[in-house]
């Protein structure tokens, strides 16, 4: 019965890694389409500009598209530029990326493009992701889905780099092959029993979530498809329309106007997030909690192993537990210095009362 479970847990994980690896060249292959959704809004917004007398409200709105594509490509080139600093310093150089596998060696300016699209861009224009530095670098490791830089190059187990890949892609990768490890430490066969089936329940619901971001991609490398097509078909009407607003005819006009409202609808499909890969519990969650139990919580508690927290609740999002298998899970974190290292937490710090906040705070965001 023993080997039975564990080969469950193995399975698990190996299917959920096959799963990951059909996501990463998914997202490769968004990259591609995004890097000609982008080129062909280039283009339309070259013409738009070339046009004299334009309606300042037609202007406005063009205009505000540009900002918002240019600041995603910008996320892309940070993507791919803070990745292959990364690769450098983890490796020595560039050139010794060869023997860590293709999807390292391949990283570049689509698969980035496809990365950015993955975590999208804030109404606002500023990266949800806050992708630079080492957020850029989480999400470059994060595509790679748990390849061998993640796994041990130093690339994840390096501080709280662990930490801010909360949600289905950070736990993947890490989380429970390195949580699973900790099992070693039990020598009682129902204890490592239970902890196998959550670690196995675990990693079944992330291989479902994976499995909707794989069509939810694949839906969205259709609709940029169909706006490509819209956007070229736009480029060569405009092209016979002249230079000046004013001289052109009323239908003309009119075809500009909705013409402004196609680039909208195609710079989302650029911008929008992929729901699917999104973190289950997010900072605004928290933050969101704090701010509804100021008056009955000890707010330091919580700010102290914010990031903890967070991570915690991406992992046991939607898992039933038991306080015996609670109990277990906490000992099998204390006890596993990758994680608490990772963590950056001490193991004399890390009570068990975090475990029992990462439940309150999930509570609370289930009875919204």
């Amino acid at each position: 019965m023993k080997t039975n479970k564990k080969i469950k847990l193995q399975q698990a994980q190996d299917k959920l890694q096959a799963t990951i690896n059909l996501t990463n060249i998914t997202i490769e292959d968004l990259g591609n389409h995004t890097k000609k959704l982008y080129d062909s809004l280039t283009k339309i917004q070259d013409l738009f500009d070339n046009i004299r007398n334009i309606p300042s409200d037609e202007k406005f709105e063009y205009k505000n598209l540009e900002k918002e594509k240019a600041a995603w490509k910008e996320q892309a080139d940070n993507i791919e530029k803070e990745y292959k600093k990364t690769l450098v310093k983890n490796t020595g150089s560039g050139a010794a990326g060869a023997g860590l596998g293709l999807a390292v060696v391949t990283f570049g300016p689509t698969a980035a493009m496809g990365v950015a699209t993955t975590f999208g861009l804030a109404s606002t224009g500023t990266a949800i992701s806050a992708l630079s530095g080492a957020a850029a670098t989480n999400a470059a490791l994060a595509w790679l889905g748990g390849g061998v830089l993640a796994a041990g190059g130093g690339g994840i187990a390096a501080g709280n780099a662990f930490l801010t890949m909360a949600g289905p892609v950070g736990w993947a990768i890490a989380g429970v092959s390195l949580l699973a490890s900790g099992l070693l430490f039990f020598k009682n066969s129902n204890d490592k029993k239970k902890l196998e089936n959550l670690f196995t329940v675990i990693s079944h619901r992330d291989i479902k979530s994976y499995e909707l971001a794989i069509i939810e991609i694949l839906e969205r490398i259709k609709r940029i498809n169909d706006e490509c097509e819209s956007l070229d078909e736009a480029i060569e009407n405009i092209n016979t329309f002249g230079n000046d607003y004013d001289l052109m005819t009323e239908k003309q006009q009119y075809s500009l106007g909705s013409y402004v409202n196609l680039m909208h609808s195609s710079t989302q499909l650029l911008i929008n997030p992929i729901k699917g890969l999104e973190a289950k519990y997010s900072l605004e969650d928290f933050e969101s909690f704090i701010d509804a139990n100021s008056k009955n919580t000890n707010s330091s508690i919580y700010d102290d192993n914010k990031d903890l927290i967070i991570s915690l609740a991406n992992m046991l999002y939607k898992i039933e537990i038991d306080d015996e298998t609670k109990t277990l899970l906490w000992k099998s974190l204390k006890k596993n210095k990758d994680f608490l290292e990772s963590s950056g937490i001490s193991k004399e710090k890390f009570d068990i009362d975090i475990i029992d906040l990462v439940f309150e705070v999930l509570g609370s965001k289930y009875e919204q």
